[in-house]
């Protein structure tokens, strides 16, 4: 016998998600607005212009889109002008940002324009495209998020093969009782930074394919 939560789950992935993060975005707005306001004044005065920056991502069915961060990195570049690695740019305002997620704010135009979700796989280069086995690819058969199933087991200390069997598990498994718990334990992770970066990086590795690592 199915339970009341299996049954109304169709429902929920077919409206009911679109419906949460709109109606999250609507009253979220006056109470992020300020917050908004002053790291965008605290960014351009820190690092310049442009404050938020654009990066392409893949979206729900490998679609790319334009991801929107707050910058927390500087543009320095070496003596042959080509970028400075992630840990000589990243400061101590931009890690700030980064431990306690204020950097995606800006990520709720996303959701509200339909491009993300509040909680979903987290988008990833579009160059990672190739490099997905079958069944890693399966996690863009719903909408990326700000938050997911992933972030909340472990988020960057994961491997990249750990995330995604998180995230296949995620699309199997998404309902509204999930993505609540998913967001309930989301603001307890920012409090405890937990997970921000990978052992030895200022981030995240870059994913180089498990195909790869097979061959």
């Amino acid at each position: 016998m199915s339970t009341g939560i299996d049954s109304a789950t169709p429902i929920y992935k077919k409206g009911g998600k679109r419906a949460l993060d709109l109606i999250f975005c609507i009253l979220a707005l006056p109470v992020a607005l300020p917050f908004v306001v002053l790291i965008a004044v605290i960014v351009r005065i820190h690092f310049g212009s442009p404050v938020v920056f654009t990066q392409e991502r893949l979206g729900s069915k490998g679609r790319p889109f334009f991801i929107r961060k707050f910058r927390t990195m500087t543009n320095a570049l070496d003596a042959n002008g080509k970028l400075l690695p992630d840990a000589e740019r990243l400061t101590a305002v931009g890690r700030f940002l980064r431990a306690t997620s204020l950097d995606e704010l800006p990520e709720l135009i996303n959701v509200f324009r339909g491009e993300m979700s509040l909680v979903g796989p987290r988008p990833l280069f579009s160059h990672y495209r190739d490099r997905y086995t079958t069944e890693q690819f399966r996690r863009h058969e719903v909408s990326p998020g700000i938050t997911g199933w992933a972030q909340i087991k472990g988020r960057n200390v994961l491997s990249w093969e750990q995330k995604f069997v998180f995230d296949v598990w995620y699309v199997d498994h998404q309902s509204l009782g999930l993505d609540l718990k998913i967001l309930a334990l989301t603001f307890l992770k920012i409090f405890t930074r937990d997970g921000i970066s990978q052992p030895g990086h200022a981030t995240a590795q870059e994913f180089e394919g498990t195909l790869s690592k097979q061959a």
